[in-house]
């Protein structure tokens, strides 16, 4: 789960938000073709650039706030081209991407919340990306199958748990609660590209932003465990739910995808384990927070499965790394594997997961995450 951002915004309100940006400067070039310096802060986006060319787009990005930011590049109705979430006060990142000619923005979200401080940035080109390898084109084209299989999956499951809310039946609900998140898991970036559907369905209660009405799995999963109650209100959210996310398959198709939006996306998914589920913060309630970890885990696995083979021909020690350690992390979660309580989707409850044990998962998190955070870079040397 993202921190909430707005949904769709009007031009105007775009317009506004862009106005009364403050402290952002701009300079005529990137530092190489492609290249852009951004410099984020606690209310201010800095970047060397308004315009590149069509292609493979670099942004290094320095966070100098003093909170924890994501940067992003936007189409102009704010679907996500790529963004890097978490980047920490005092730290920097290096985010690839393609893009085609056109207009788009980027986004500093200091706190990860809400519209963001923005730049605009201009694509020049011949309208679309330079030619790449038709291996890539074949990964996601793939992927983009896969997305949908996963959505596809998705309602049924969901549907199950909406039935269970509404007939009242406070243990069905539970068990059909973590089953119901596995495909959206798998494949999160891809629902975040959507800026309006993620805030609906996903969002925890510290994710609110003022005023928000609080709708999805989450607001659920605290009335079945903490509150222990289903009433009108959680019937009338459990349909909703369906709702969001069949709009959400419908769109998904729709969805922009690139080799480097694939493997980033694949390291989102592991800073979504790192930040949400090692923690226990995602599934606070109901500690199904293992079925989460392990499906992003699977999801971020498949993005990569699909762009080894370019990646492998162009940085062979990467991906044997990359093997090492998807291998390692799959192993230490079939070690906590479980058939004891239906509602945890066969794997242990994640209060009963040790200090100790969280330590070990966050480490083999971390040492998967290191070199993944390459794959982008890989996949279009």
């Amino acid at each position: 789960m993202r921190a909430v951002r707005v949904s769709f915004v009007t031009a105007a309100a775009t317009a506004a938000a862009l106005t009364a940006v403050t402290g952002c400067t701009e300079k005529s070039a990137a530092d190489g073709d492609g290249v852009i310096q951004v410099t984020a802060a606690d209310s201010t986006c800095e970047t060397s650039t308004t315009s590149v060319p069509a292609g493979q787009v670099t942004l290094k990005i320095a966070n100098k706030g003093s909170r924890a930011t994501e940067v992003e590049i936007l189409f102009p109705d704010d679907r996500i081209v790529s963004e890097k979430e978490n980047i920490g006060p005092g730290t920097k990142y290096t985010l690839t991407a393609e893009v085609k000619a056109g207009a788009y923005e980027i986004a500093c979200r200091p706190g990860m919340k809400g519209l963001g401080v923005r730049q605009k940035l201009t694509v020049t080109g011949g309208g679309k990306a330079a030619a790449r390898d038709p291996k890539l084109d074949k990964a996601v084209a793939a992927y983009r199958e896969y997305a949908q299989e996963q959505a596809d999956a998705t309602i049924p499951a969901v549907e199950t748990f909406a039935k269970a809310v509404d007939a009242g039946d406070l243990e069905a609900a539970r068990n059909a609660y973590a089953p119901s998140r596995v495909g959206w898991e798998r494949t999160e970036p891809i629902a975040e590209s959507f800026g309006d559907i993620d805030p609906k369905t996903d969002t925890r209660a510290d994710g609110l932003e003022k005023g928000q009405k609080w709708t999805g799995w989450h607001a659920l999963e605290k009335a079945l465990w903490q509150d222990k109650k289903i009433g009108a209100e959680q019937k009338t959210l459990a349909a909703q739910l369906v709702t969001d996310l069949k709009d959400w398959q419908r769109r998904v198709g729709r969805a922009e995808i690139t080799p480097t939006s694939m493997a980033n996306g694949a390291k989102e998914l592991l800073d979504e384990v790192a930040t949400g589920k090692v923690t226990g913060e995602e599934d606070r309630y109901s500690h199904t927070d293992l079925s989460d970890f392990r499906a992003n885990v699977e999801g971020a696995q498949k993005a990569y499965e699909l762009l080894k083979p370019v990646a492998a021909k162009n940085d062979a020690a990467l991906t044997t790394e990359l093997d090492k350690q998807f291998a390692a992390l799959d192993a230490l979660l079939d070690t906590h594997r479980s058939t004891d309580d239906a509602a945890q989707n066969g794997y242990t409850a994640y209060d009963k997961v040790t200090k100790e044990q969280r330590k070990e998962l966050s480490d083999a998190v971390n040492a998967l995450a290191e070199p993944l955070s390459k794959l982008a870079a890989a996949v279009v040397k």
